[in-house]
């Protein structure tokens, strides 16, 4: 399923799909009175390499019980699709061009406004990606797209229960079923940089002119700084002030990570860039980049989240798979709440925006993404909802993630799901003095807890 990288070419294969991590400067080296000079793309070889042991190593953590990642049934929008097509309640139908990526998005009400385009050569088809012929990505809540022109579909999916799980499809009328991932995946997608779990991550480096990466660059999300992140990515928005990696190539030989960042800057066309034509849309929606930069690591905090509380639980003794239903809770030890306490606080801070940088001019995206995903909703009574953006300083207007509504948060263990609902209400009332949330002001506070109130009322009842 992924073709051999030659050395020269070895870098990291993280699809675009693909944290916040450190980063590694990507400049070349040299021995001191001996004027050695290393390519750092040859030293990557070294650092994938390291990279896949870590994720070997991560890979037993949920391999074997209690997890049983490959072993526990799969119940998730891929698996689902896959029985309606079986049973012949619907099918995929190609368009024009033979291609069926429309027919599936529609399918999983993915929304086409939602594309990004990325022509770094980080995904398992590099050899097919470049500046000339990006690689397409469409997401909602729960899945990940990939499209590359000739090339197979990679899905990225959240299952409830396991977390990520890794998909290519093929196309065809009497080909209904979709790949899983062997492991290969798991490679980029469940090492340090998606938190140790099967999980999801957006790239931002430094391309050279065919997209490959000069620099291991950077892993962002919401915290990440603006001016690290798209490297690699074409970018369609306007952002005042304020400078991305976006659009452009870092071309001067003699120094890896020099970036146009002006003439990149405030793109409402990228036709100038490649042939739009060939994609469902000419966008690269700067709003849907923010967005999936958020929910990639969310996702991947709810998975640890229910990862750590069932090896909390854990007693040794036979249980049900994480895939399967969940068995009647043990009496929780107070080392094993201390361990569900430490994820549970990550997965609150990441949840309430924690470390967000202000955003210092204003943003807005061309594709429409913004206007389709905030009606999703849901809205209380004064017509407020968790998807509203500000788009003036931060992202969203109320920040607590709109995935606390997901299936995969809902699905967490009962001890989980306690400690995050009688911590988060604390903070919300104030009832707490942290200054990790002294960026909430007590308007967010309330105005949160009133939105949560109201559309999640078996979780935060009025009164």
């Amino acid at each position: 399923m992924i073709e051999p990288l030659p050395i020269r070419d070895a870098v990291y294969r993280n699809p675009a799909i693909c944290s916040h991590g450190q980063r590694s400067k990507g400049r070349l080296l040299s021995a001191r009175g001996v004027g050695l000079r290393i390519d750092w793309r040859w030293l990557v070889v070294v650092v994938c390499l390291f990279g896949w042991a870590e994720s070997a190593s991560a890979q037993f953590d949920f391999e074997g019980p209690p997890i049983r990642y490959r072993q526990a049934a799969t119940d998730n929008a891929i698996t689902r699709l896959e029985a309606r097509l079986r049973s012949g309640e619907t099918e995929l139908v190609p368009d024009r061009n033979g291609d069926y990526l429309a027919s599936l998005l529609a399918e999983l009400e993915i929304p086409v406004s939602s594309q990004t385009l990325v022509f770094s050569k980080t995904s398992l088809q590099q050899s097919r990606i470049g500046p000339s012929m990006p690689r397409a990505i469409y997401f909602n809540d729960e899945c990940y797209v990939g499209w590359v022109q000739g090339g197979v579909i990679e899905i990225g999916v959240v299952d409830e229960r396991l977390g990520g799980i890794f998909y290519t499809y093929r196309g065809g009328t009497r080909n209904v079923s979709f790949n899983r991932d062997r492991g290969a995946c798991l490679g980029c997608h469940a090492t340090g940089k998606t938190q140790r779990v099967p999980g999801f991550l957006v790239r931002s480096i430094y391309p050279d002119a065919e997209g490959r990466a000069r620099d291991l660059g950077f892993v962002t999300d919401h915290r990440s700084p603006f001016a690290e992140r798209w490297g690699g990515w074409y970018v369609s928005g306007l952002h005042g002030s304020m400078r991305h990696l976006g659009n452009e190539l870092a071309l001067d030989p003699d120094d890896d990570e020099k970036i146009d960042v002006e003439r990149g800057a405030n793109r409402v066309t990228l036709d100038d860039h490649f042939d739009t034509s060939k994609y469902l849309t000419p966008h690269s929606d700067l709003i849907a980049l923010l967005v999936m930069e958020h929910q990639s690591q969310m996702h991947n905090f709810i998975t640890l989240a229910r990862y750590e509380t069932l090896r909390a639980l854990d007693t040794g003794e036979p249980t049900a798979a994480a895939g399967d239903a969940d068995p009647v809770p043990p009496p929780v030890s107070d080392e094993a709440m201390r361990r569900i306490a430490a994820a549970g606080d990550r997965l609150i801070e990441f949840l309430l925006f924690c470390d967000e940088p202000q955003l210092t001019s204003p943003v807005s995206g061309t594709s429409g993404f913004d206007t389709e995903f905030a009606a999703l909703g849901p809205f209380d009574s004064q017509d407020r909802s968790l998807r509203q953006f500000d788009l003036q300083t931060r992202l969203f207007r109320y920040p607590c993630s709109y995935l606390i509504y997901s299936p995969a948060f809902a699905a967490l263990p009962e001890p989980m799901l306690d400690y995050v609902r009688g911590r988060l209400t604390e903070i919300l009332r104030s009832e707490v003095s942290d200054d990790r949330f002294d960026h909430l002001s007590g308007e967010d506070r309330q105005a949160i807890l009133e939105i949560l109130t109201e559309t999640m009322p078996s979780w935060f009842p009025a009164g």
